[in-house]
């Protein structure tokens, strides 16, 4: 079998002009730029680039965008208070708190505090909920961007069995739910699930997210499945790679995800889609 490659990057380009031709339209319009506000906590070296990489994308597509870079002993109170000026703040469609966040911080409360209308990664209670409800408006960027290179191989979902390896609230418990309302099959694998290799063998859709090199061995997958790899491992040669045994997997699958260059630049892309539709709803509030 002949491997196809889903070119997350591609993809993410056409997105990315469809979105700067939606912000000329709106400011032609007498409509702001989108604004999008990021926040950092530390001086983490892999959450510094892809803060970087956020910033260079809102420039791309003209978003007005923010950067708050808080030094690591910054308090929960001080962080939470930023959270709500932005909240109140008209020129500020999208608030992201760049994860994982020190261990002095709760997670989730900080979450909870960003408004649920400018919740633009997506992991606010409401919105999940309204993704489980079939009622998705602002959706998790991973998940929502795999739906989109699944969408790009021209296959038909419905009624394919889907496993997803990791049970994270970013991306495995969401991505669930995505493709149970692409109507899949979906079925959540993690460090308890019994026989792994059989459940891999049997799915059309392999989604790997655990975060471990070459965890999925290539022969564990079925011939002609379509394989998402959304691991970033940097190997003993300092090459990054994904979750899947990639040059196996390549004897077997019909498409796969290439790392880097696959699901990266997709969950980038569904930030800023998301930015937008927030900018849209905002637009429109009487």
């Amino acid at each position: 079998m002949s491997v196809r490659i889903i070119d997350g990057k591609s993809i993410a380009v056409a997105i990315r002009r469809r979105i700067t031709e939606a912000v000329r339209k709106r400011m032609t319009a007498g409509l702001p730029r989108p604004g999008l506000a990021v926040i950092q906590v530390g001086d983490n070296p892999a959450s510094s680039v892809y803060v970087s990489h956020k910033r260079r994308d809102c420039t791309e597509v003209g978003f007005h965008s923010e950067a708050y870079e808080l030094p690591l002993q910054t308090s929960e109170k001080e962080l939470v208070n930023l959270v709500d000026r932005l909240n109140k703040n008209p020129a500020i469609d999208g608030v992201l708190v760049q994860l994982p966040l020190p261990g002095h911080m709760d997670t989730q409360a900080v979450i909870e505090r960003i408004d649920p209308g400018k919740d633009v990664d997506g992991f606010h209670p409401e919105n999940i909920g309204r993704l489980l409800l079939r009622l998705p408006g602002i959706r998790p960027c991973t998940p929502y961007g795999i739906m989109s290179l699944l969408e790009h191989t021209d296959e038909r979902l419905e009624g394919k069995d889907a496993i997803v390896i990791g049970q994270s609230n970013i991306v495995g418990r969401p991505m669930a739910i995505e493709l149970l309302n692409a109507r899949c099959t979906p079925t959540i694998c993690h460090s308890r699930t019994r026989d792994l290799q059989a459940k891999v063998r049997s799915a059309d859709i392999v989604i790997a997210a655990v975060g471990r090199e070459g965890f999925i061995p290539g022969t564990w997958i079925k011939t002609g499945a379509i394989v998402i790899d959304v691991g970033i491992n940097r190997n003993a040669l300092g090459k990054l790679v994904g979750d899947v045994d990639f040059a196996t997997a390549c004897e077997r699958a019909a498409w796969i995800t290439p790392v880097p260059g696959g699901v990266g630049p997709m969950t980038r892309a569904a930030l800023l889609e998301n930015t937008l539709l927030a900018a849209e709803r905002h637009s429109h509030r009487p």
